[in-house]
C-alpha cells in the first residue's frame, strides 16, 4: 500500500473523530504516513487525503527523495509552519505524544480552532499490516532466525553473555539487517529467570539454561524472537519447564485468528499454564504487535475487549521464570490469518540441548 493510501484511510476516518484535520507529530507515525526517516519532520492531513509535510533545512534532500509526491514547509518551527497551514475550525492532534508546551502554543497560535485529541488513530490503522509491510517483516525475521541458527552451531561453552550477544547482532548485521531490533537479552543459567535481563561478562557453563530473546530490524520493521536452550543434557525440571512454556505458547498460537477476541488468545495460553501448575511463574505480558516499532498495538491481555483481524503482525511468548533458578521464553513473531496464524520466525521449538 502506497504512503498515498495510507493517508487517504486516515482522511476517511477523520470526521468521524469530529476533526477537519489532523497534525501527525510523532515521528514513527509520520513515517508510516509519508514514508520519512529523518528524526524531524511533522505532516498535516485533511479529511480529503491530502496533506502537507513539514521538516528543518538538515532534510531538504532527504525529504525531496522520500516523500516526492506532496507539498513540502521547510522550517526550524515546525509548530509555527503547522498552525499557518492548519486553517480549519476543528483541528485533531495526537494528544497522547504531543507535548504540554507545544500543545500551549498551538492554542496560542491558533485562539479560534478547536484542538481535539484523536486517540491512536493512526497506531489503529498501523495494526493491520499491507503487503510491503510483511515482506519487510518477513526478510527481519529469516535474518533472525538464521543468525541464530548459525550461533549454535560454534562453541557457546566458556564464553561470556555479553561475548554471545554481540556475535549474534553481528552475525544479523552481516545477513543484511540495517540494524538490531533491540538489544539482546541473552541470559545464562540463574540470569535467565530474569525477563529483561542485560548481557553480563557472566560466563556460560555445562547445565545452563540460555534464554536468547533478539530480532533483526528490514526495511524499518522488526522482528521479535525467543529461544531458550540447555547447554549440556536437560536435567529433568528444565525438561519440564520448558514443555510447559511450549504447550502454553502453542495454546496461545492457536487463537490468533480473524475475528477472535484478543483476550481468548491470552486465556488460552494462560490456562495451559495453569493446568501444568506455572502459572504463577509467568510475570510478564503475554504478546504485543510488532512493526515500524518492536513493541505496538495490539497487545495481547485479558484486559483487551478488541478482536483479531487478519494481517495483523503480533508476538506470543510465554514464560516460566523460577528466581535463582533459571526461566524458559518460546516467543515468535506471527501473522493473523483466518485459519492458523502464519508464524513468520521460522526456528524448531523442541528443546535443544547444546554441546
Amino acid at each position: 500500500m502506497s504512503t498515498q493510501l495510507r493517508r487517504q484511510r486516515l482522511g476517511d476516518a477523520l470526521p468521524d473523530l469530529g476533526v477537519e484535520a489532523l497534525l501527525v507529530t510523532t515521528l514513527v507515525n509520520v513515517r508510516y504516513l509519508t514514508g520519512f526517516t529523518g528524526s524531524n519532520g511533522a505532516v498535516l492531513v485533511l479529511a480529503d487525503g491530502s496533506a502537507v509535510f513539514f521538516t528543518d533545512g538538515r532534510y531538504r534532500d532527504q525529504a525531496a527523495e522520500e516523500v516526492p509526491d506532496f507539498e513540502h514547509v521547510i522550517t526550524r518551527d515546525l509548530i509555527g509552519g503547522m498552525a499557518e497551514r492548519a486553517d480549519v475550525a476543528r483541528l485533531g492532534i495526537e494528544s497522547h505524544t504531543l507535548s504540554v508546551d507545544a500543545h500551549a502554543r498551538l492554542r496560542e497560535l491558533l485562539p479560534s480552532t478547536t484542538l481535539t485529541g484523536t486517540g491512536r488513530v493512526v497506531e489503529k490503522l498501523r495494526e493491520v499490516k499491507d503487503a510491503e509491510e510483511i515482506d519487510a517483516l518477513t526478510r527481519a525475521c529469516a535474518i533472525s532466525t538464521r543468525a541464530l541458527t548459525d550461533l549454535l552451531e560454534g562453541q557457546l561453552v566458556g564464553r561470556t553473555e555479553r561475548e554471545v550477544a554481540r556475535d549474534l547482532e553481528n552475525r544479523m548485521l552481516d545477513l543484511g539487517a540495517e540494524a538490531i531490533a533491540f538489544e539482546t537479552i541473552l541470559a545464562a543459567g540463574e540470569n535467565s529467570a530474569i525477563p529483561h535481563h542485560h548481557p553480563t561478562d557472566r560466563v556460560l557453563a555445562r547445565g545452563d539454561l540460555l534464554k536468547i530473546d533478539f530480532g533483526a530490524r528490514a526495511g524499518g520493521y522488526h522482528a521479535d524472537c525467543t529461544r531458550t536452550v540447555v547447554l549440556g543434557t536437560a536435567d529433568d525440571w528444565q525438561r519440564e519447564v520448558h514443555a510447559a512454556v511450549k504447550a502454553s505458547q502453542a495454546a496461545g498460537l492457536d487463537r490468533l485468528r480473524d475475528g477472535v477476541p484478543v483476550s481468548d488468545a491470552d486465556a488460552a495460553a494462560r490456562g495451559s499454564l495453569e493446568a501444568s501448575g506455572w502459572l504463577e511463574a509467568f510475570t510478564t505480558g503475554l504478546g504485543h504487535g510488532v512493526g515500524l516499532e518492536i513493541h505496538e498495538d495490539p497487545f495481547v491481555a485479558a484486559s483487551h475487549t478488541g478482536k483479531l483481524t487478519s494481517r495483523t503482525v503480533l508476538t506470543m511468548e510465554p514464560g516460566i521464570y523460577v528466581p535463582g533458578r533459571g526461566g524458559v521464553r518460546i516467543e515468535d513473531t506471527v501473522l493473523v490469518t483466518a485459519g492458523a496464524p502464519e508464524v513468520l520466525t521460522t526456528m524448531t521449538k523442541d528443546l535443544l540441548e547444546i554441546g
